[in-house]
């Protein structure tokens, strides 16, 4: 055997440029039909039999095990463009496949990879900077309505499509409740605060917003107020049981009336821990593990509110919120035990309360940063998961308005647009790259064509009166309003988008655009795929 020769296969060239594309439009055509307001629902049953049934391209491709290299590429596209936005996650992995579909064309008439890959970052540039000059809104000047108009936009084609008008004014109400400014004085809308409840039963309708933070908890003992104003709120990670010895540690007692002192000191350890909690002014104490009634016992004397099994993540969002710190010890660094009172939480209100059919503890006013909450109700947990989704990609799509301060019209008029603009740009170069941008113009109708075939319509018909519309708007000052021309998949006619409503924020698009380009790229930079063999058992 040479010296140099690879444990393994290799493959080169064309044949692994083929592979990737095709791996890359097997996972897009996946998602494909859950593009647009008129999108289809996927169900997809796990190996233990879980159902999921959904709509968002990033939780489809995120259940999928897709074992091509090149269709993990898409897959993370997916989940980034979710983290970075939290929508347009199906249409950037079309667009992704697309580029990625001409590309290969192009390198089968003998274009080098290289000058594609030049023309295609030309492209997005260019469009980028189009979007930015042309096509984008100030929120500032259509106000509340543009924000109310986006969660739409986003929801359509989720399972609450139907009720829009309710959800809607509920993103927008929750997110503008979180509103914070940061020490460098920005305004930020950090979504983490809004806590989403789900609780079966009723109506999606019936779901509620609540202002503050709500926990799906309730007091430990009936004995307990229901609410307390001026809460100071202690967040324990430990249990407030009964001390018992540990495992293994013998007492050896010859006097048998000190068995009842040490079960006496037993329950005395347990009291001086809740005494020093209480004396450090905690009213209100939330813990993730349990209280034993003894411990009640203390709490319901001192007119507190006691808490036991929440979610420790809810107990971080509240320490965030209150401005407390989560405890999971009392010990402190000279090995006695002790509570400070710059740890407690501070809020207006602790209360109990009944939401839908559920008692709920709701913290109101909290001191450091504002809470805001939503209870979803629906009939069955597949519905409230989806409800979740949906309603996450709203808040972040209203999150991303209001921080980026700009919209663009909805239904394919940007990639329509931009489609025209571009083949234009491309005449006037006189190199290679001419051609790449030329496919990039035509790839970027890609978003336009399937949303007009998901909503049952003649998609040829569709996009040629759309890019007749985009067409004119460049080229007639007089026209120049078209620019907006989206496209209406109820009635199967084109419409002013922004008029309509159907807007998306600017930084959605221009994302998806970029990371696309992105991932297209990596993928048609490879062209040797080499898989070494497993080694063998007993090779040293």
């Amino acid at each position: 055997m040479p010296a140099l020769a690879i444990q393994g296969e290799r493959e080169t060239g064309e044949d692994v440029r083929t592979q990737n594309v095709t791996a890359a439009l097997a996972i897009a055509n996946i998602v494909r039909t859950t593009l647009g307001p008129v999108g289809l629902d996927k169900m997809l049953v796990d190996d233990i039999g879980d159902v999921t049934i959904t709509n968002d391209g990033a939780t489809i491709l995120q259940q999928l095990e897709v074992e091509h290299p090149a269709g993990k590429v898409l897959v993370e596209l997916a989940q980034m463009q979710d983290q970075e936005v939290g929508d347009g996650t199906t249409s950037v992995v079309l667009l992704a496949a697309e580029l990625l579909k001409r590309a290969n064309e192009l390198t089968k008439q003998k274009i080098h990879p290289t000058s594609i890959i030049t023309g295609y970052r030309m492209a997005c540039r260019e469009a980028v900077k189009y979007i930015n000059a042309h096509l984008t809104t100030d929120v500032s000047t259509l106000g509340r309505a543009s924000l109310v108009n986006a969660a739409k936009t986003s929801m359509s084609s989720k399972i609450i499509g139907t009720m829009t008008d309710v959800f809607a004014e509920m993103c927008v109400d929750a997110v503008m409740r979180i509103k914070t400014v940061n020490s460098a004085g920005d305004t930020k809308y950090p979504i983490k605060a809004i806590n989403i409840l789900k609780a079966h039963g009723k109506s999606a309708k019936e779901s509620q917003f609540i202002e503050g933070f709500a926990l799906n908890c309730t007091v430990a003992s009936q004995q307990m107020p229901k609410s307390i104003r001026d809460a100071k709120i202690a967040l324990l990670d430990f249990n407030l049981q009964k001390h018992r010895m540990g495992l293994g540690v013998n007492i050896q007692v010859k006097d048998p009336s000190k068995i009842e002192e040490i079960k006496k000191r037993e329950m005395d350890i347990t009291k001086e821990k809740i005494q020093l909690i209480l004396k450090a002014g905690a009213n209100v104490i939330l813990t993730t593990k349990g209280i034993d009634d003894l411990c009640l016992k203390y709490f319901v004397e001192a007119g507190a509110i006691a808490v036991r099994r929440c979610k420790k993540e809810d107990l971080r969002r509240i320490a965030k919120a209150t401005g407390g710190k989560l405890i999971i010890s009392l010990a402190d660094l000279e090995g006695g035990e002790g509570f400070d009172a710059s740890h407690l939480g501070q809020a207006e209100e602790f209360a109990q309360e009944r939401v839908a059919d559920d008692e709920l503890c709701i913290v109101r006013g909290c001191k450091s940063s504002r809470c805001a909450s939503i209870v979803l109700r629906g009939a069955n947990s597949l519905m409230l998961d989806e409800m979740d989704r949906s309603l996450h990609d709203s808040l972040c799509v209203v999150q991303r308005t209001l921080e980026s301060n700009a919209v663009v019209p909805g239904g394919g008029a940007v990639e329509a647009a931009l489609s025209i603009y571009l083949e234009d740009f491309a005449t006037s170069l006189g190199s290679r790259e001419q051609l790449a941008i030329a496919e990039f113009a035509e790839a970027l109708l890609v978003i336009p064509k399937t949303l007009s075939v998901n909503a049952a319509q003649d998609a040829t018909d569709l996009v040629s009166k759309l890019r007749a519309h985009h067409y004119a708007a460049q080229t007639k000052a007089d026209q120049r309003e078209q620019r907006f021309t989206g496209l209406n998949l109820i009635t199967g006619k084109t419409q002013n988008a922004m008029q309509a409503g159907v807007m998306e924020p600017a930084i959605s698009k221009v994302k998806s655009i970029k990371f696309a380009v992105e991932a297209a790229i990596s993928i048609l930079r490879i062209d040797d795929v080499i898989r070494l063999n497993p080694k063998q058992q007993g090779d040293h």
